[in-house]
């Protein structure tokens, strides 16, 4: 019960609620049965509760079929499996199948916390094993944790060794997931309103570890994708990333030390291809590539943690970027917001090229009463005029399809980018957390002579948002993380709370680059790096040789400690001789037969032994069974002992002599 109850606690976050409260009750009805509170159901009483919560579940599945709907109907049968539980038999299949469930938790969370709570679970399991088997011993449970951390001593350096140098192959979790559950972040859609409700999520959306020093925080600009078609007041990619053929992305991106001029990501789940990055980066991994459009992709949704590496070329290299299509940069509905485009058609008069209409632009929104805010009032028809001429208060999505709408009315090609800007430093400022409420939008517009330019009107409206982030920018609204009291982020004035988080986070971070993420190209990276290098060849006899190794010990440990055991107990090596005696004399030994059962057949088989032989099988019987306590089997010690076991050494000698005799004797005849 305590193991099924831990490792349902991974799953809380997708199991519905009518299934997760179904489990429990279902458990509880076993656990009262086991009590003589209630009986447990029929054949026909459980075929019946089977058919409602299947029926339950259908109808909550509505013809979906993906992994968290298949694991989440695994954990109905688990549920429904606690009723048939009669023998030891049906106690040991659900045994199995509780440590199966652990594995499937690993789809979904492989976080060091929910690791921790996986393999707390599977012990627990191991633990019932061992009291399943001997359910009368008293003190069985205690004794089974004993046994069981004695076990994960010994083997723990064989699987730390083998997990090290183990070929590395892709785990279950590195199947293909065809996922239904919703995830945090941006999308490939913008309606005025979207980011500032992503801003209050405190979800990290990725972490980056830099080669050499961190960028300052104006310049951490993180592109994920252009938006460049407005369907009325949301904005859209005109076209996708296109068919991408089935299996997962490779999360494994480390190549080696980290140059001073590149950074390592670590992105969480999005299930999207788009991966992100400062401008001016290039590619240094091989699970990213460059798109016709400067930004980044993986060849496959990325659903689950993908590491990968990008260097930072000079910024030269993206003016040479072609304009592409002009007319896709300058599309817009064909009415609406009739007095922005009016605004556009005067600014563009005003201005002697593209360049400066976009700086007065920023200049507009600069020196007029514009505001930054997580509460924007709700936009109505003609939205980009009621925020340019009316409300005049709005977030960072609201202000960048505004500017983009001027400048194409103004027959300037511009685009919406959205991704994220800024990032908080981890632990020991070591490397960069960037959350989902940094996620930002802002412009590019095409400049002749330079290409495309980042022109951000929030940095003219709020500049302590670009300069500091988001805490500062709503520090006097007070909206930072308003509905998210849990968050440690909301708490930035609290020292304590903030040193915990980070270092929790630096955990969970070392965890999934070092150990979830350790596969084939870190493996190598790390064997490298050892004296002489190794090849994948030598890899393998490397495992090899662990392997071998860790077997030998196993033996020779096991034989010596027999041995020993064998050495310390002067009175079972004497049970060893007598057992050996009545060998040579034709009377083999029988399991779980009593001394003097074994002296009567010795006696019947060689009578000039038979004196002896009950003599021996009575003090062999008051050693063991009349010991000095007092107590069946607690035997004798001292010199009592001492001088008891010499007279059976001295009954042995003679017994020996006899037998050796008789046969002689029976030879002659």
């Amino acid at each position: 019960m305590g193991g099924f109850a831990l490792l349902l606690i991974p799953q809380w976050d997708r199991l519905p609620v009518w299934l997760m409260v179904s489990c429990i009750v279902l458990a509880i009805w076993r656990w009262l049965a086991q009590l003589g509170r209630l009986r447990l159901p029929g054949k026909w009483s459980r075929s019946g509760l089977m058919a409602v919560l299947v029926a339950v579940y259908i109808a909550t599945v509505q013809g979906r079929f993906t992994v968290e709907t298949a694991s989440s109907f695994f954990v109905l049968a688990v549920g429904l499996k606690w009723l048939e539980t009669r023998t030891v038999r049906d106690f040991y299949v659900l045994l199995f199948i509780l440590v199966y469930l652990a594995t499937v938790n690993f789809l979904f969370h492989q976080e060091i916390h929910w690791t921790v709570i996986n393999l707390t679970g599977v012990l627990v399991l191991f633990v019932g094993l061992q009291v399943l088997n001997a359910p009368g011993i008293p003190g069985a449970v205690r004794s089974g944790w004993k046994r069981l951390g004695l076990m994960f001593v010994k083997t723990l350096p064989v699987v730390v060794l083998l997990f090290v140098f183990f070929p590395r192959m892709a785990p279950l979790w590195s199947v293909p997931l065809v996922s239904g559950e919703a995830r945090t972040g941006i999308s490939d859609s913008m309606t005025p309103g979207d980011i500032s409700n992503l801003a209050q999520s405190d979800e990290r959306a990725f972490r980056v570890t830099f080669g050499d020093e961190i960028p300052a925080y104006r310049d951490r600009y993180w592109r994920g994708l252009f938006l460049d078609t407005l369907d009325g007041e949301t904005w859209r990619q005109s076209r996708g990333d296109g068919f991408r053929r089935p299996g997962r992305v490779s999360v494994d991106g480390g190549v080696g030390e980290l140059q001073p001029n590149e950074y390592d990501v670590l992105l969480e789940p999005t299930d999207q291809t788009w991966a992100f990055a400062l401008e001016g980066s290039v590619a240094v991994s091989d699970n990213v590539e460059k798109n016709e459009n400067g930004l980044f992709r993986f060849d496959r949704p990325a659903d689950s943690a993908v590491r990968y590496r990008m260097g930072l070329a000079p910024q030269a290299a993206e003016t040479g970027a072609a304009l592409g299509n002009a007319r896709q940069y300058l599309q817009l509905p064909a009415n609406g917001n009739p007095r922005a485009r009016e605004l556009a058609r005067s600014l563009r008069e005003q201005a002697s090229g593209p360049q400066e209409l976009a700086l007065n632009i920023l200049s507009r929104f600069r020196e007029q009463q514009y505001f930054y805010t997580l509460r924007p009032p709700q936009m109505p028809e003609n939205g980009i005029d009621a925020l340019l001429f009316d409300s005049k208060r709005g977030f960072c999505a609201h202000y960048a399809g505004a500017m983009t709408f001027l400048l194409r009315a103004a027959d300037i090609p511009a685009r919406v980018v959205v991704g994220y800007q800024g990032g908080e430093p981890g632990a020991d400022n070591a490397y960069l957390i960037v959350r989902q409420y940094d996620a930002h939008a802002w412009v590019e517009a095409w400049i002749p002579g330079q290409g495309w330019t980042r022109f951000d009107p929030t940095a003219a409206i709020a500049p302590e948002r670009i300069e500091s982030g988001l805490r500062q920018a709503m520090q006097e609204e007070g909206s930072f993380l308003e509905n998210n009291w849990t968050s440690p982020q909301r708490y930035g004035d609290m020292a304590m709370i903030q040193w915990a988080s980070l270092q929790l986070d630096k955990i969970n971070y070392q965890w999934q680059r070092w150990v979830v993420g350790y596969q084939g190209q870190s493996q190598m990276d790390l064997m490298s790096r050892l004296p002489g290098g190794f090849s994948l060849r030598e890899l393998g006899y490397v495992t090899a040789a662990v392997i071998g190794g860790a077997l030998l010990f196993a033996g020779l440990f096991t034989a010596l400690r027999g041995r020993s055991f064998s050495g310390r107990d002067a009175f079972s090596r004497v049970l060893g001789r007598w057992h050996s005696i009545c060998e040579a004399a034709g009377v083999p030994v029988r399991d779980g037969e009593t001394p003097s059962r074994q002296a009567q057949r010795l006696a019947q088989a060689q009578p000039a032994v038979a004196s002896s032989a009950m003599t021996f099988a009575r003090l062999v019987n008051r050693h063991y069974y009349a010991g000095s306590s007092g107590a069946p089997g607690a035997g004798k010690s001292g010199p009592g002992a001492r001088e008891e076991l010499g007279r059976m050494k001295r009954l042995l000698g003679t017994l020996n002599k006899q037998v050796k005799r008789s046969k002689s004797s029976t030879g002659r005849e």
